[in-house]
């Protein structure tokens, strides 16, 4: 399971997705499983234009897959207030 983020309404130019967590599960053919990946503030967090490290309110796409492929994605939108 792989966790990308993105954020939408940004300061400054970011990723289009960026990794911020993963878990390798092995699963039998037929089984399922739940897991789960923490979104801390330290995966939304980034160096602002004068260098200071920040989360900024807004929007952020937060998108769960088995790959990075956009077909394989399941997406959300997570809105960070003040």
């Amino acid at each position: 399971m792989q966790l990308y983020i993105r954020d939408l309404v940004s300061s400054v130019t970011r990723p289009i997705k960026e990794l911020k967590g993963f878990r390798k599960v092995r699963l039998e053919p037929g089984e399922t499983t739940t897991v789960a990946l923490e979104i801390t503030p330290n995966a939304l967090a980034f160096f602002d234009i004068n260098m200071k490290y920040v989360v900024e309110p807004g929007d952020f796409e937060v998108m769960i897959g088995n790959s990075s492929r956009d077909a394989d994605l399941h997406k959300l939108i997570l809105q960070v207030t003040n």
